[in-house]
């Protein structure tokens, strides 16, 4: 009997060997998200709006293991699928939000190098987006009987008012004289500079005749540019995805810190003062980031009075409109249904093919908590690990009994070492007790039916 899943080989053994080594896979996502209805529902409000020419930024909030980047992932694949570009990068001791050595353009660089569209969601579909941008001024120049150059003029008006938006279109141009012209180098050049990699003014002068480049004080303005560009090209809006934000928090300097956060606090006013359209912002950070007094975003004033949490969303009270979303704790049964779909996507969906009847679920959750107890809810990420590991022992070995190795599983502690390979399937909130996640022992797993 097949469940209505839809999955190839390929992406089954793709899904299942990242999350056999703890880290997202990049696809099927939708095949393994559990949960998290309310806040996914909040960001494709947002996704929505981006695409109607407004704007939004969030700041999506978790603990080590919560699954912020499986969410992340989630959002940006509706993104996708709403006809946005979306552009993503970890923030890194060499990639900031603002530096002065060249860090802030090294993020900027990993962001558009993973620029993805709908039919290149993996990234480098810049060329596509330009190549689209020449063939809508090329039909609408066919159309109106006037010339591709009138066209393009035209639609590079409203660049022009742009910070830095002069070279901008002078680059974009560049790129249609190669097209007429046939040379490659040219377009090669002028997707370099769209990309950052120019070092030198100097450099760029004598490839593009532009005074300017992308770096570390303009990136920003570029987001904002690829963003309008993107919509010239036909594109929805731009969502701009930056995980990991809590390397900022760990910056020693609290000068670089203060720049940063200034940086943030320019992005934010942007976005809830309507100064721009058809961009998003979503930032994925730990508690300590947002709320630390001394190092964190609540360290800067400004920041902390445009992110304090709605004081009325208490005693169970919810408020998803506020730009500060908490991943919460799945509940037992939302474990167990994603215990569930892992064994389907083992059997391709075919529910008479799985390696271990349901009795095996129960047994497997009721081990992780005999095993680490607390910890087993701070640490999904390595409890899906060991999971995938035992059917992958199970289907190679057809003769073993599941029973002799559920309590062979050893389900290690996360640690901070592991940021950024998030991979419980739709993210269970690593700061959550057993309590708050439904299980006070292990008589609670006894009644659990699929």
């Amino acid at each position: 009997m097949t469940t209505g899943l839809q999955i190839r080989q390929r992406d089954k053994d793709t899904i299942l060997q990242a999350l056999s080594t703890g880290v997202v896979p990049r696809v099927g996502l939708p095949h393994i998200q559990v949960g998290r209805v309310l806040e996914v529902a909040a960001l494709v409000k947002d996704v929505e709006r981006i695409s109607e020419g407004g704007s939004a930024v969030r700041f999506v909030i978790g603990e080590y293991g919560a699954g912020k980047t499986f969410f992340l992932n989630l959002i940006r694949l509706v993104a996708l699928e709403k006809k946005c570009v979306t552009i993503h990068a970890d923030l890194a001791s060499e990639r900031r939000i603002h530096a002065n050595e060249g860090q802030a353009r090294s993020l900027y660089q990993e962001a558009v190098r993973n620029i993805a569209t709908r039919t290149k969601p993996d990234g480098g579909a810049l060329p596509g987006i330009v190549e689209k941008f020449i063939a809508e001024c090329i039909r609408q120049a066919d159309a109106s009987g006037i010339s591709v150059d009138d066209v393009i003029d035209a639609k590079f008006a409203t660049l022009l008012e742009l910070n830095g938006g002069y070279d901008y279109v002078k680059v974009l141009k560049k790129y249609w004289q190669g097209n007429q012209s046939g040379e490659t180098s040219i377009k090669e050049n002028a997707l370099r500079w769209l990309r950052g990699e120019y070092s030198t003014k100097t450099e760029a002068g004598r490839d593009l005749g532009v005074r300017t480049i992308i770096d570390d004080d303009t990136i920003y303005d570029s987001i904002k540019l690829l963003a309008a560009f993107v919509q010239l090209a036909g594109y929805s809006g731009l969502l701009v995805f930056f995980d990991e934000m809590v390397n900022l928090y760990k910056l020693q300097s609290s000068q670089a810190r203060a720049k940063n956060y200034e940086e943030i606090l320019r992005i934010v006013n942007d976005m809830y003062q309507g100064n721009v359209s058809g961009i998003g912002f979503v930032f994925g950070g730990t508690p300590e980031f947002l709320t630390d007094t001394r190092r964190g975003l609540y360290s800067y004033q400004a920041l902390q009075s445009r992110l304090a949490e709605n004081p009325f969303a208490v005693n169970g009270l919810i408020d998803m409109r506020g730009p500060v979303l908490r991943l919460q704790s799945l509940t037992t049964e939302d474990l167990l249904l994603l215990l569930d779909k892992i064994r389907l996507i083992f059997a391709l969906g075919d529910k008479t093919k799985v390696l271990v009847p349901d009795d095996a679920l129960v047994a497997f959750m009721r081990h992780c908590n005999q095993r680490v107890g607390e910890a087993y809810f701070r640490t999904p990420r390595n409890t899906i690990k060991a999971f995938v590991q035992l059917l992958f022992v199970l289907e190679q070995n057809p003769g073993v009994e599941w029973q002799s190795l559920v309590g062979q599983a050893v389900i290690e502690k996360d640690d901070d070492a592991a940021i950024g390979d998030e991979a419980s399937g739709g993210g269970s909130d690593g700061d959550a007790s057993l309590q708050s996640s439904g299980i006070a022992d292990d008589d609670d797993l006894v009644s659990l039916k699929l």
